[in-house]
Protein backbone atom coordinates (compact mmCIF):
# COMPACT_ATOMS: atom_id res chain seq x y z
CA UNK A 1 0.00 0.00 0.00
CA UNK A 2 3.28 2.31 0.85
CA UNK A 3 4.45 1.53 -2.64
CA UNK A 4 1.15 2.03 -4.15
CA UNK A 5 0.89 5.64 -2.58
CA UNK A 6 4.90 6.19 -2.87
CA UNK A 7 4.44 5.59 -7.09
CA UNK A 8 1.42 8.05 -7.11
CA UNK A 9 3.20 10.67 -5.44
CA UNK A 10 6.30 10.53 -7.76
CA UNK A 11 4.13 10.41 -10.93
CA UNK A 12 2.40 13.65 -9.61
CA UNK A 13 5.32 15.18 -8.66
CA UNK A 14 7.02 14.01 -12.33
CA UNK A 15 4.08 15.55 -13.60
CA UNK A 16 3.81 18.82 -11.75
CA UNK A 17 7.47 19.32 -12.29
CA UNK A 18 7.13 18.90 -16.36
CA UNK A 19 3.75 21.64 -15.90
CA UNK A 20 5.97 24.04 -14.28
CA UNK A 21 8.84 23.73 -16.58
CA UNK A 22 6.36 24.06 -19.82
CA UNK A 23 5.34 27.01 -18.33
CA UNK A 24 8.37 28.53 -18.14
CA UNK A 25 9.07 27.51 -21.43
CA UNK A 26 5.49 29.62 -22.98
CA UNK A 27 6.67 32.12 -20.44
CA UNK A 28 10.04 32.20 -22.28
CA UNK A 29 8.60 32.21 -25.87
CA UNK A 30 6.10 35.18 -24.61
CA UNK A 31 8.85 37.05 -23.43
CA UNK A 32 11.12 36.76 -26.16
CA UNK A 33 8.04 38.07 -28.35
CA UNK A 34 7.58 41.12 -26.35
CA UNK A 35 11.47 41.27 -26.37
CA UNK A 36 11.40 41.06 -29.99
CA UNK A 37 8.28 43.84 -30.61
CA UNK A 38 10.31 45.79 -27.93
CA UNK A 39 13.70 45.66 -30.31
CA UNK A 40 11.59 46.17 -33.39
CA UNK A 41 9.72 49.27 -31.71
CA UNK A 42 12.73 51.03 -30.72
CA UNK A 43 15.05 50.50 -33.70
CA UNK A 44 11.44 51.96 -35.96
CA UNK A 45 12.30 54.55 -33.29
CA UNK A 46 15.94 54.99 -33.68
CA UNK A 47 15.54 54.89 -37.64
CA UNK A 48 13.17 57.76 -37.39
CA UNK A 49 15.54 59.57 -35.01
CA UNK A 50 18.06 59.05 -37.30
CA UNK A 51 15.90 60.07 -40.18
CA UNK A 52 14.84 63.51 -39.18
CA UNK A 53 18.91 64.08 -37.94
CA UNK A 54 19.86 63.40 -41.69
CA UNK A 55 17.10 65.92 -42.78
CA UNK A 56 17.73 68.33 -40.18
CA UNK A 57 21.37 68.27 -41.38
CA UNK A 58 20.60 69.21 -44.50
CA UNK A 59 19.27 72.61 -43.78
CA UNK A 60 21.50 75.79 -42.89
CA UNK A 61 21.13 77.02 -38.85
CA UNK A 62 17.85 79.35 -38.98
CA UNK A 63 17.12 81.75 -36.10
CA UNK A 64 13.21 82.83 -36.69
CA UNK A 65 12.04 86.13 -34.95
CA UNK A 66 8.32 85.27 -33.87
CA UNK A 67 5.82 87.40 -32.12
CA UNK A 68 2.33 86.82 -30.79
CA UNK A 69 -0.74 87.93 -28.43
CA UNK A 70 0.22 84.66 -26.36
CA UNK A 71 1.88 86.76 -23.91
CA UNK A 72 1.32 87.67 -20.08
CA UNK A 73 -1.86 86.26 -18.50
CA UNK A 74 -3.71 85.09 -22.37
CA UNK A 75 -4.68 80.99 -21.13
CA UNK A 76 -3.11 80.36 -24.05
CA UNK A 77 0.29 81.17 -23.63
CA UNK A 78 1.73 78.15 -22.36
CA UNK A 79 0.03 76.50 -25.43
CA UNK A 80 1.79 78.40 -27.34
CA UNK A 81 5.23 78.09 -25.52
CA UNK A 82 4.45 73.89 -25.28
CA UNK A 83 4.12 74.16 -29.41
CA UNK A 84 7.58 76.09 -29.78
CA UNK A 85 9.43 73.66 -27.64
CA UNK A 86 8.26 70.88 -29.74
CA UNK A 87 8.63 72.68 -33.09
CA UNK A 88 12.47 73.46 -32.42
CA UNK A 89 12.99 69.58 -30.75
CA UNK A 90 11.86 68.52 -34.75
CA UNK A 91 13.23 70.71 -36.31
CA UNK A 92 16.79 71.18 -34.08
CA UNK A 93 18.41 73.77 -36.98
CA UNK A 94 15.62 76.27 -36.45
CA UNK A 95 16.20 78.89 -33.14
CA UNK A 96 13.24 80.50 -32.11
CA UNK A 97 13.35 83.84 -30.90
CA UNK A 98 9.89 84.68 -29.31
CA UNK A 99 8.48 88.16 -28.19
CA UNK A 100 4.99 87.44 -27.03
CA UNK A 101 3.50 89.89 -25.00
CA UNK A 102 -0.54 91.16 -24.17
CA UNK A 103 -2.27 92.69 -27.08
CA UNK A 104 -3.08 95.82 -25.00
CA UNK A 105 -2.98 99.47 -26.92
CA UNK A 106 0.50 99.83 -26.43
CA UNK A 107 1.50 96.76 -27.58
CA UNK A 108 -0.34 97.45 -30.87
CA UNK A 109 1.55 101.10 -30.97
CA UNK A 110 4.35 99.40 -30.45
CA UNK A 111 4.18 96.57 -33.31
CA UNK A 112 2.79 99.54 -35.80
CA UNK A 113 5.83 101.31 -35.28
CA UNK A 114 8.37 98.13 -36.15
CA UNK A 115 6.52 97.84 -39.21
CA UNK A 116 7.09 101.57 -40.01
CA UNK A 117 10.68 101.59 -39.47
CA UNK A 118 11.58 98.53 -41.22
CA UNK A 119 11.62 95.89 -37.70
CA UNK A 120 8.98 93.57 -38.25
CA UNK A 121 9.68 89.60 -37.37
CA UNK A 122 9.70 86.73 -39.55
CA UNK A 123 6.41 85.72 -38.42
CA UNK A 124 3.85 87.17 -36.18
CA UNK A 125 0.15 86.19 -35.05
CA UNK A 126 -1.95 89.76 -35.20
CA UNK A 127 -5.50 91.25 -35.73
CA UNK A 128 -6.97 90.45 -38.94
CA UNK A 129 -10.01 93.38 -39.04
CA UNK A 130 -9.79 97.02 -38.55
CA UNK A 131 -7.60 97.05 -35.74
CA UNK A 132 -4.53 95.95 -38.17
CA UNK A 133 -4.83 99.18 -40.68
CA UNK A 134 -1.82 100.90 -39.54
CA UNK A 135 0.30 97.22 -39.81
CA UNK A 136 -1.60 96.20 -42.81
CA UNK A 137 -0.59 99.92 -44.54
CA UNK A 138 2.76 98.46 -44.66
CA UNK A 139 2.48 96.37 -46.90
CA UNK A 140 4.79 93.60 -45.66
CA UNK A 141 2.72 90.44 -45.60
CA UNK A 142 2.71 87.85 -47.91
CA UNK A 143 -0.84 86.75 -48.97
CA UNK A 144 -2.11 82.88 -48.45
CA UNK A 145 -2.38 82.58 -52.23
CA UNK A 146 1.11 83.50 -52.80
CA UNK A 147 2.62 80.97 -50.18
CA UNK A 148 0.12 78.07 -51.43
CA UNK A 149 1.48 78.69 -54.83
CA UNK A 150 4.86 77.52 -53.62
CA UNK A 151 3.52 75.21 -50.42
CA UNK A 152 0.18 73.52 -51.49
CA UNK A 153 -0.34 72.47 -47.98
CA UNK A 154 0.06 75.47 -45.97
CA UNK A 155 -3.47 76.28 -44.33
CA UNK A 156 -4.71 72.64 -45.32
CA UNK A 157 -6.50 71.84 -41.82
CA UNK A 158 -7.98 75.20 -41.72
CA UNK A 159 -12.04 74.79 -42.83
CA UNK A 160 -12.64 77.66 -45.51
CA UNK A 161 -15.02 79.27 -43.80
CA UNK A 162 -12.84 80.17 -41.08
CA UNK A 163 -9.73 81.25 -43.86
CA UNK A 164 -12.65 83.87 -45.32
CA UNK A 165 -13.82 84.86 -41.72
CA UNK A 166 -10.24 86.04 -41.12
CA UNK A 167 -10.39 88.25 -44.42
CA UNK A 168 -7.88 91.40 -43.79
CA UNK A 169 -10.90 94.87 -44.67
CA UNK A 170 -8.94 94.50 -48.61
CA UNK A 171 -10.58 91.13 -48.75
CA UNK A 172 -6.95 90.07 -49.43
CA UNK A 173 -6.08 86.58 -46.84
CA UNK A 174 -3.06 86.84 -45.39
CA UNK A 175 -3.30 85.45 -42.44
CA UNK A 176 -4.49 82.07 -40.77
CA UNK A 177 -6.36 81.68 -37.55
CA UNK A 178 -6.88 79.41 -34.97
CA UNK A 179 -9.98 79.99 -33.26
CA UNK A 180 -12.40 82.85 -32.19
CA UNK A 181 -16.02 83.06 -31.16
CA UNK A 182 -19.62 81.97 -32.42
CA UNK A 183 -23.17 83.51 -31.38
CA UNK A 184 -26.48 81.17 -31.98
CA UNK A 185 -29.43 80.52 -31.21
CA UNK A 186 -29.52 78.59 -27.78
CA UNK A 187 -32.70 76.50 -27.73
CA UNK A 188 -34.27 74.50 -24.60
CA UNK A 189 -34.51 71.39 -26.08
CA UNK A 190 -36.71 69.73 -23.65
CA UNK A 191 -39.40 72.53 -24.42
CA UNK A 192 -39.65 72.21 -27.50
CA UNK A 193 -39.92 67.80 -27.17
CA UNK A 194 -42.88 68.54 -24.00
CA UNK A 195 -44.65 70.11 -27.62
CA UNK A 196 -43.71 68.20 -29.89
CA UNK A 197 -42.05 71.00 -31.57
CA UNK A 198 -39.16 71.16 -34.45
CA UNK A 199 -36.50 73.17 -34.13
CA UNK A 200 -36.19 76.76 -35.57
CA UNK A 201 -34.12 75.77 -38.13
CA UNK A 202 -36.73 77.76 -41.00
CA UNK A 203 -38.82 80.32 -40.38
CA UNK A 204 -42.04 78.39 -40.53
CA UNK A 205 -40.82 76.04 -37.78
CA UNK A 206 -39.96 79.57 -35.87
CA UNK A 207 -43.47 81.05 -35.84
CA UNK A 208 -44.43 77.16 -35.14
CA UNK A 209 -42.79 77.40 -31.64
CA UNK A 210 -43.64 81.30 -31.05
CA UNK A 211 -47.38 80.78 -31.47
CA UNK A 212 -47.56 77.72 -29.77
CA UNK A 213 -45.01 78.54 -26.61
CA UNK A 214 -47.24 81.53 -26.43
CA UNK A 215 -50.31 79.52 -26.01
CA UNK A 216 -49.13 77.84 -22.71
CA UNK A 217 -47.66 80.90 -21.38
CA UNK A 218 -44.30 80.36 -22.26
CA UNK A 219 -42.16 83.20 -22.82
CA UNK A 220 -40.02 82.13 -26.83
CA UNK A 221 -37.77 84.57 -27.10
CA UNK A 222 -35.75 85.56 -23.85
CA UNK A 223 -33.85 89.40 -25.08
CA UNK A 224 -33.82 92.69 -23.47
CA UNK A 225 -34.41 95.10 -26.05
CA UNK A 226 -33.40 97.97 -24.44
CA UNK A 227 -30.19 96.90 -23.12
CA UNK A 228 -28.56 93.86 -25.27
CA UNK A 229 -30.58 93.74 -28.48
CA UNK A 230 -27.11 93.95 -30.44
CA UNK A 231 -27.69 90.11 -31.35
CA UNK A 232 -30.61 90.44 -32.70
CA UNK A 233 -30.18 93.38 -34.86
CA UNK A 234 -26.66 91.15 -35.83
CA UNK A 235 -28.90 87.80 -37.10
CA UNK A 236 -31.96 89.83 -38.38
CA UNK A 237 -29.70 92.20 -40.13
CA UNK A 238 -27.35 88.81 -41.95
CA UNK A 239 -30.15 86.85 -42.82
CA UNK A 240 -31.84 89.58 -44.75
CA UNK A 241 -28.54 90.94 -46.21
CA UNK A 242 -26.53 87.83 -46.48
CA UNK A 243 -22.71 88.23 -45.57
CA UNK A 244 -21.58 90.45 -48.45
CA UNK A 245 -24.55 93.00 -47.93
CA UNK A 246 -24.47 92.81 -44.31
CA UNK A 247 -20.50 93.57 -44.08
CA UNK A 248 -20.56 96.25 -46.70
CA UNK A 249 -20.83 99.63 -44.75
CA UNK A 250 -23.35 101.83 -47.40
CA UNK A 251 -23.85 105.30 -47.59
CA UNK A 252 -27.31 105.29 -47.41
CA UNK A 253 -30.25 102.67 -45.36
CA UNK A 254 -30.09 99.46 -47.84
CA UNK A 255 -33.18 97.67 -48.26
CA UNK A 256 -32.12 94.82 -46.95
CA UNK A 257 -31.33 96.44 -43.83
CA UNK A 258 -34.29 98.03 -43.38
CA UNK A 259 -36.03 94.33 -44.60
CA UNK A 260 -34.17 92.56 -41.75
CA UNK A 261 -35.22 95.48 -38.85
CA UNK A 262 -38.43 95.45 -39.57
CA UNK A 263 -38.61 92.03 -38.87
CA UNK A 264 -38.46 93.49 -34.85
CA UNK A 265 -41.80 94.37 -35.28
CA UNK A 266 -43.03 91.57 -36.55
CA UNK A 267 -42.09 89.34 -33.78
CA UNK A 268 -43.44 91.86 -31.03
CA UNK A 269 -46.26 92.08 -32.33
CA UNK A 270 -46.42 88.25 -32.13
CA UNK A 271 -45.65 88.25 -28.69
CA UNK A 272 -42.09 86.75 -29.05
CA UNK A 273 -40.39 88.83 -26.52
CA UNK A 274 -41.04 89.20 -23.00
CA UNK A 275 -43.80 91.75 -22.19
CA UNK A 276 -41.55 93.87 -19.93
CA UNK A 277 -38.48 93.87 -22.56
CA UNK A 278 -38.12 97.25 -22.76
CA UNK A 279 -37.30 97.65 -19.20
CA UNK A 280 -35.46 94.44 -18.05
CA UNK A 281 -31.85 93.60 -18.26
CA UNK A 282 -29.61 91.08 -20.12
CA UNK A 283 -29.15 89.73 -17.04
CA UNK A 284 -32.70 89.00 -16.25
CA UNK A 285 -33.08 87.58 -19.59
CA UNK A 286 -30.62 85.20 -19.49
CA UNK A 287 -32.18 84.00 -16.05
CA UNK A 288 -35.73 83.83 -17.81
CA UNK A 289 -33.54 81.11 -20.36
CA UNK A 290 -31.82 79.12 -17.72
CA UNK A 291 -35.25 78.97 -15.79
CA UNK A 292 -36.78 76.99 -18.64
CA UNK A 293 -39.42 80.44 -18.55
CA UNK A 294 -37.90 80.98 -22.11
CA UNK A 295 -37.94 78.66 -24.93
CA UNK A 296 -34.92 80.31 -26.69
CA UNK A 297 -32.48 82.63 -26.47
CA UNK A 298 -29.81 84.37 -28.84
CA UNK A 299 -26.22 84.75 -27.61
CA UNK A 300 -22.46 83.61 -27.83
CA UNK A 301 -20.47 81.00 -27.39
CA UNK A 302 -19.27 82.56 -23.87
CA UNK A 303 -23.03 81.89 -22.26
CA UNK A 304 -22.73 78.50 -22.72
CA UNK A 305 -20.49 77.69 -19.82
CA UNK A 306 -23.47 79.21 -17.30
CA UNK A 307 -26.19 77.47 -18.49
CA UNK A 308 -27.50 74.83 -15.90
CA UNK A 309 -28.87 72.40 -18.22
CA UNK A 310 -25.88 71.48 -19.96
CA UNK A 311 -27.93 68.29 -21.53
CA UNK A 312 -31.11 69.51 -22.59
CA UNK A 313 -29.86 73.10 -24.35
CA UNK A 314 -29.13 73.00 -27.43
CA UNK A 315 -27.48 75.65 -29.91
CA UNK A 316 -28.92 75.93 -33.50
CA UNK A 317 -28.07 77.67 -36.72
CA UNK A 318 -30.32 81.30 -37.28
CA UNK A 319 -33.33 80.46 -39.67
CA UNK A 320 -33.17 83.09 -42.57
CA UNK A 321 -35.62 85.00 -42.73
CA UNK A 322 -38.63 85.81 -45.50
CA UNK A 323 -37.23 86.50 -48.84
CA UNK A 324 -33.33 86.77 -46.92
CA UNK A 325 -30.44 86.64 -48.98
CA UNK A 326 -28.31 84.21 -46.85
CA UNK A 327 -27.73 80.60 -47.10
CA UNK A 328 -28.84 78.60 -44.24
CA UNK A 329 -25.96 77.80 -41.53
CA UNK A 330 -24.46 81.57 -42.11
CA UNK A 331 -23.42 82.76 -38.50
CA UNK A 332 -22.23 85.53 -36.42
CA UNK A 333 -18.84 85.63 -35.22
CA UNK A 334 -14.70 86.32 -35.46
CA UNK A 335 -11.61 84.62 -36.04
CA UNK A 336 -10.42 88.04 -35.75
CA UNK A 337 -6.52 87.10 -35.50
CA UNK A 338 -4.18 85.21 -37.20
CA UNK A 339 -0.67 84.11 -38.12
CA UNK A 340 0.91 85.93 -40.96
CA UNK A 341 4.37 85.82 -42.50
CA UNK A 342 6.45 88.99 -43.58
CA UNK A 343 7.85 89.31 -46.53
CA UNK A 344 11.17 89.88 -44.91
CA UNK A 345 11.04 85.84 -43.92
CA UNK A 346 9.43 85.02 -47.30
CA UNK A 347 12.14 86.75 -49.33
CA UNK A 348 15.05 84.70 -47.57
CA UNK A 349 15.33 81.13 -48.63
CA UNK A 350 16.05 79.46 -45.63
CA UNK A 351 13.55 81.75 -43.08
CA UNK A 352 10.78 81.02 -45.86
CA UNK A 353 10.58 77.30 -45.47
CA UNK A 354 11.60 77.56 -41.65
CA UNK A 355 8.51 80.13 -41.36
CA UNK A 356 6.01 78.42 -43.32
CA UNK A 357 6.59 75.14 -40.88
CA UNK A 358 6.56 77.63 -37.90
CA UNK A 359 2.56 78.23 -38.97
CA UNK A 360 1.94 75.10 -40.29
CA UNK A 361 2.67 73.64 -36.69
CA UNK A 362 0.70 76.43 -34.57
CA UNK A 363 -2.61 76.03 -37.06
CA UNK A 364 -2.45 72.74 -37.81
CA UNK A 365 -5.13 70.52 -36.37
CA UNK A 366 -3.52 69.19 -32.96
CA UNK A 367 -2.94 72.93 -32.14
CA UNK A 368 -5.77 74.53 -32.63
CA UNK A 369 -7.35 71.73 -30.63
CA UNK A 370 -4.95 72.91 -27.81
CA UNK A 371 -6.10 76.33 -28.60
CA UNK A 372 -9.72 75.85 -28.37
CA UNK A 373 -10.28 73.36 -25.86
CA UNK A 374 -14.16 73.80 -26.22
CA UNK A 375 -14.49 77.55 -25.94
CA UNK A 376 -15.96 79.02 -28.88
CA UNK A 377 -15.10 79.14 -32.60
CA UNK A 378 -11.45 76.20 -33.70
CA UNK A 379 -10.50 77.15 -37.32
CA UNK A 380 -9.66 73.64 -38.01
CA UNK A 381 -11.21 70.73 -37.57
CA UNK A 382 -11.33 69.24 -33.43
CA UNK A 383 -12.71 66.10 -31.67
CA UNK A 384 -15.11 66.80 -28.32
CA UNK A 385 -13.05 66.67 -25.47
CA UNK A 386 -13.57 63.49 -23.32
CA UNK A 387 -15.77 66.10 -20.66
CA UNK A 388 -17.81 68.08 -22.76
CA UNK A 389 -21.19 68.23 -22.30
CA UNK A 390 -23.86 67.27 -24.68
CA UNK A 391 -24.19 71.64 -24.75
CA UNK A 392 -20.50 71.69 -25.46
CA UNK A 393 -21.29 69.33 -28.12
CA UNK A 394 -23.92 70.41 -29.82
CA UNK A 395 -22.45 73.88 -30.14
CA UNK A 396 -18.86 72.37 -31.75
CA UNK A 397 -21.28 70.51 -34.07
CA UNK A 398 -23.14 73.91 -34.83
CA UNK A 399 -20.06 76.59 -35.08
CA UNK A 400 -17.85 73.54 -37.41
CA UNK A 401 -20.73 73.42 -39.77
CA UNK A 402 -21.03 77.22 -40.61
CA UNK A 403 -21.49 77.88 -44.17
CA UNK A 404 -20.28 81.22 -43.30
CA UNK A 405 -18.89 83.65 -40.55
CA UNK A 406 -19.58 87.47 -40.33
CA UNK A 407 -18.29 89.86 -37.82
CA UNK A 408 -20.78 91.90 -35.75
CA UNK A 409 -21.48 95.24 -36.81
CA UNK A 410 -19.72 97.06 -34.37
CA UNK A 411 -16.23 95.77 -36.50
CA UNK A 412 -17.03 97.86 -39.05
CA UNK A 413 -18.96 100.94 -37.86
CA UNK A 414 -17.84 103.75 -35.05
CA UNK A 415 -18.67 103.00 -31.43
CA UNK A 416 -21.25 106.24 -31.40
CA UNK A 417 -22.75 104.97 -34.71
CA UNK A 418 -23.36 101.56 -33.07
CA UNK A 419 -24.64 102.54 -29.89
CA UNK A 420 -27.09 104.87 -32.04
CA UNK A 421 -28.22 101.86 -33.76
CA UNK A 422 -28.64 99.53 -30.19
CA UNK A 423 -30.54 102.47 -29.15
CA UNK A 424 -33.54 102.49 -31.57
CA UNK A 425 -34.31 99.29 -31.30
CA UNK A 426 -37.38 99.55 -28.83
CA UNK A 427 -39.08 102.29 -30.72
CA UNK A 428 -38.47 100.49 -34.49
CA UNK A 429 -39.88 97.24 -32.43
CA UNK A 430 -43.03 99.35 -31.12
CA UNK A 431 -43.65 100.92 -34.43
CA UNK A 432 -42.61 104.72 -32.94
CA UNK A 433 -39.58 104.32 -35.93
CA UNK A 434 -39.16 103.15 -38.91
CA UNK A 435 -36.07 100.83 -39.37
CA UNK A 436 -35.31 103.79 -42.79
CA UNK A 437 -35.04 106.22 -40.24
CA UNK A 438 -32.87 105.12 -37.50
CA UNK A 439 -30.47 103.14 -39.93
CA UNK A 440 -30.21 106.42 -42.09
CA UNK A 441 -28.96 108.00 -38.81
CA UNK A 442 -26.26 105.52 -37.95
CA UNK A 443 -24.74 105.84 -41.39
CA UNK A 444 -24.83 110.02 -40.84
CA UNK A 445 -22.72 109.59 -37.04
CA UNK A 446 -20.49 106.80 -38.41
CA UNK A 447 -19.74 109.48 -41.65
CA UNK A 448 -18.56 112.14 -38.94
Amino acid sequence: MRKVKRLVYLVLTVVFMMSLLAACKKGDVKETSETKQETKDNGEKEENKQETKTENDKHNPVTLTTVSMHGGTDPNAANYQEINKKFMNDYSYITIEDDSQTSDQDWKTKIAADFAVGNEPDVIQFFTDANASDVLAADKFVTIEEIKAEYPDYAKDTLPAALEAAVNPDGVQRAVPTTGFWEGLFCNKDLFDKYNLELPTDWDKMLKAIETFKENDIIPIAVSLNNVPHYWVEFLMLAAAGPEGFTTVPESAPEDWVKGLEMFKTLRDLGAFPVDTDTIDNDFAGELFKNKQAAMQLDGSWYAGGIPDQDNTVVVSFPVIPGGKAEPGFMVGGLSSGFYITKKAWNDPDKRDAAVKFVMAHTCSESVQKYWNGNGTAAAKVEPLADMTPLGISGLNYSSAATSISTPTDARIKQEAYNTLTAGIVDVSTGARTPADLIEEVLQVNAR
